[in-house]
């Protein structure tokens, strides 16, 4: 009797597999790096699934559109399929479409750039010595 071979990443989407938790999703296509930082960001509002805050157990479906808050910019993404594991980045694209607006990536470019010019690069953060320096000078 022979048995025949599915590929894993193909798996036609059946009525029971019509939907996934967000967290998962959001993970599984590289938005966040584990799991459980994208379940967080559900907790704190900054993932909206039709302009709307969702806990991290909201079951997205194919076409829905996903917001994501970073900083100053919301970034929104269209489901175009749903997966079963975590795909590697250029699979990405098979199952995302990123329709974020021109304006929404120009305002998070701005914000890196304040950010870099806050700190110059090659410092980071402050040393030990540093902020003794800081302290001493404000007379704490």
């Amino acid at each position: 009797m022979a048995v025949a071979q599915v590929n894993p990443i193909s798996w036609p989407t059946s009525p029971r597999n019509s939907s996934m938790r967000i967290d998962k999703f959001l993970w599984a296509v590289r938005l966040f790096k584990t799991r459980s930082i994208a379940a967080d960001q559900c907790k704190t509002n900054k993932i909206l699934v039709k302009n709307e805050p969702v806990k991290s157990s909201k079951e997205v479906k194919i076409g829905d559109v996903i917001s994501v808050k970073k900083n100053t910019a919301i970034f929104s993404y269209r489901v175009v399929e749903l997966l079963k594991n975590r795909v590697g980045a250029p699979l990405v694209k098979n199952y995302i479409e990123d329709i974020t607006p021109q304006t929404e990536i120009e305002k998070h470019k701005i914000y890196q750039e304040a950010q870099r010019e806050y700190r110059e690069n090659d410092f980071g953060k402050p040393t030990k010595s540093d902020r003794r320096k800081l302290n001493k000078f404000l007379g704490d």
